[in-house]
C-alpha cells in the first residue's frame, strides 16, 4: 500500500489498454503504508489457481478485476430491483432467519436453543409463510432480498445459503404480477447489460414445455425440439416400440444436425447418459446418402421409415436420438440429451439471453415409492378453481396456477397465487395425507390466520446469485458470492463448518455419537 505525492501530467507516449494510459505522475514523495507477503495466487484475470485454492484465498481473489466486476454487477441488479419495486410502492419488510422446522422442501438447517433444551429453530429454506402472513397484516406489496437456507447437495448453481429476492402482494392475477415482473427484468437488462428485451415474454404450459423441451425450465436459444412419433409405430415390428404402446407410453425423437458421424464409442457415452436420466435404453439412427441406417431398422417398414423421414424432416448426416417410455421419462431423458448436445454444438450463446414463462404446473406429484401425493412446488398454492372437481378422485389432473420465469435453461424465479381460505387450505393438507394433529402441529399457528379475512394473494421468489451468475456470463453461482462454499459445502478459507467445544455443547444439552 501505497501514498504517492506529486503531479498530474500528461502522457506522451499514450497506452490506450490502460484505464490510466493518458497520464502520468511526476512524484515528489512516496509512503509505504503497509507492506505485503508474496500471494499464493496470481492477482489478475488469468490465474492458474485451482477452485480451491481461491477458495482458500477468497480475499485475494477478490482483488481480480473480473471478480470485482462480477460483484460491482451483481450491486447494478440489486439496485435495478430495488429501483424498480420502491417505485410500485412494494415496501421491504425483514422476516425471521429463526423460525421453526416444516415438513415439506429440503432439508432444514437446525440451530438448537439454549434455553429451551432439546428445543431446535429452522433458519428459513425461504420466507414463504412469513410474507403470507404479511398480507394478512394487510401490507399489499412486501419484497425483501432474504438470506434462505437448505441443506442439499451443491452443484454449479446451488448453494447451501442464498439470497432470495422475495415479493408478495395482494389483491393481483397471476398475470398482472407475471407482466409487473416481466417489466422489472426488462429494466433490469437495460440497467445492468444495456440491452432492450421485448416483453411480454413467451409463455409456454407445463405440459408444452416437456413436450418440446423435455424440461421444465428449458433452454430456447436452440431449436432442436422434442417431435413425438408415437403414432407412426403403432403397428410396428420393434418389440420396445410395441410393448411402449401397448403401456401408453410415448415415443418421441431429437434431431441432431450434423453428427451422423459419432463413433461407436461416442454413441454408447450418449447411451450411458440417457440411462443415467432414466432410460433403459436409447436408440440411434443415422440419415446418411438419403439412407436411414441403425440397429432397429432391420424391423420397420419402408413405409415407418418413410414416414419418420418426412416428419422429422431429416437432412443429410442427421443423426436421431430415439427414447420410448412413460411419458415424462421420454421427455425428461430427450430433454437432457438435448442439453447436452446443445452444449456439445456450441448453440449456447452466453451473451444471448432468452426469458419465458412456463405456468400451468401440475398441484401434484405422486411418489410410486411412497404410495402418497406430494406438492410440486408447496401446500399453500392455489389450485385453478375449475380443476377442483378432480380433487377426490383424480389429483393428478388438478393444475396450480403456478410459474416460473427461465432464463437460458435456469429457473430464475417460480411463484403462485396462494390459497387463501381455510376450508382449501385443510383440502390441500387432506390430499397430501396430512392428519388433522400434523396440521396443528406444524402449521397450527398459520392455518389459524387463515380466519381473519385473509386478501387473495400471490407473490414470486427470483434467485439473486442465479441472476447474477447469467448476467455476468460465469459458470459457477460461486464467481457472484463473495464468500461461497465449495462443492462440498465448505468454506476453504475459514474451514467451516467445525466441530465446537464440549462446553458449547454441553450448554446446548447436545451429546455427539459416532456411527457404528
Amino acid at each position: 500500500i501505497l501514498q504517492v505525492s506529486g503531479t498530474v501530467l500528461e502522457r506522451k507516449d499514450k497506452n490506450p489498454k490502460l484505464a490510466t494510459g493518458d497520464i502520468e505522475v511526476k512524484v515528489n514523495e512516496v509512503s509505504i503504508i503497509n507492506s505485503a507477503e508474496t500471494t499464493p495466487i496470481i492477482v489478475a484475470d488469468d490465474t492458474d489457481a485451482l477452485e480451491d485454492t481461491r477458495l482458500k484465498y477468497r480475499y485475494l481473489d477478490l482483488r481480480r478485476p473480473i471478480m470485482q466486476n462480477k460483484l460491482m454487477m451483481r450491486h447494478k441488479i440489486t439496485h435495478s430491483m430495488r429501483e424498480y419495486l420502491d417505485s410500485k410502492d412494494f415496501i421491504e419488510i425483514e422476516t425471521p432467519m429463526l423460525g421453526r422446522s416444516t415438513p415439506e422442501g429440503a432439508r432444514d438447517y437446525l440451530v438448537p436453543s439454549r434455553v429451551h433444551p432439546g428445543s431446535f429453530y429452522a433458519l428459513p429454506q425461504s420466507p414463504q409463510l412469513y410474507k403470507q402472513l404479511l398480507m394478512v397484516s394487510g401490507f399489499e406489496r412486501y419484497y425483501q432480498f432474504a438470506r434462505c437456507f437448505r441443506d442439499e447437495d451443491l452443484r454449479a448453481d446451488r448453494q447451501t445459503d442464498f439470497t432470495q429476492v422475495d415479493l408478495e402482494t395482494s389483491f393481483l392475477s397471476d398475470v398482472e404480477i407475471q407482466t409487473m415482473m416481466e417489466e422489472m427484468l426488462q429494466k433490469l437488462m437495460k440497467d445492468v447489460k444495456g440491452m432492450d428485451i421485448s416483453i411480454p415474454f413467451p409463455r409456454l404450459t407445463w405440459e408444452e414445455a416437456m413436450n418440446r423441451y423435455g424440461s421444465d425450465k428449458p433452454d430456447n436459444r436452440f431449436a432442436m425440439e422434442l417431435q413425438d412419433i408415437t403414432e407412426l409405430f403403432t403397428n410396428c415390428g420393434f418389440k420396445v416400440f410395441q410393448d411402449c404402446i401397448a403401456n401408453a407410453g410415448s415415443i418421441k425423437a431429437v434431431v441432431v444436425p450434423d453428427k451422423a458421424s459419432m463413433t461407436r464409442k461416442e454413441i454408447d457415452k450418449i447411451t450411458e447418459l440417457a440411462k443415467k436420466n432414466g432410460a433403459k435404453g436409447l436408440v440411434t439412427l443415422k440419415y446418411l446418402n438419403g439412407e436411414v441406417s441403425g440397429p432397429i431398422v432391420k424391423f420397420l417398414s419402408e413405409d415407418e421409415i418413410h414416414a419418420l423421414i418426412e416428419r422429422l424432416t431429416l437432412k443429410e448426416n442427421d443423426l436421431v436420438l430415439i427414447v420410448s417410455d412413460k411419458w415424462r421419462i421420454t421427455c425428461e431423458v430427450l430433454g437432457a440429451l438435448r442439453n447436452h448436445f446443445g452444449s456439445l454444438l456450441g448453440l449456447k450463446k452466453k451473451d444471448e439471453f432468452s426469458y419465458l414463462w412456463v405456468t400451468d404446473f401440475p398441484m401434484f406429484e405422486y411418489s410410486e415409492e411412497d404410495g402418497r401425493w406430494y406438492a410440486m412446488h408447496h401446500p399453500f398454492t392455489r389450485p385453478r378453481d375449475e380443476d377442483m372437481q378432480y380433487i377426490d378422485t383424480d389429483p393428478g389432473k388438478v393444475h396450480a396456477i403456478a410459474y416460473d420465469v427461465v432464463l437460458n435453461g435456469y429457473e430464475l424465479g417460480g411463484g403462485s397465487l396462494r390459497i387463501y381460505d381455510g376450508a382449501m387450505q385443510d383440502k390441500m393438507f387432506e390430499v397430501l395425507g396430512f392428519t388433522e394433529e400434523k396440521i396443528q402441529e406444524n402449521f397450527g399457528w398459520f392455518v389459524d390466520a387463515l380466519k381473519y379475512g385473509t386478501p387473495p394473494h400471490g407473490g414470486l421468489a427470483f434467485g439473486l446469485d442465479r441472476i447474477a451468475m447469467i448476467l455476468s456470463e460465469s459458470d459457477s453461482i460461486r464467481d457472484v458470492i463473495a464468500f461461497p462454499k465449495n462443492a462440498n459445502a465448505k468454506c476453504p478459507m475459514s474451514d467451516a463448518p467445525t466441530p465446537v467445544d464440549e462446553e458449547q455443547l454441553q450448554e446446548l444439552h447436545i451429546t455427539i455419537t459416532e456411527k457404528e
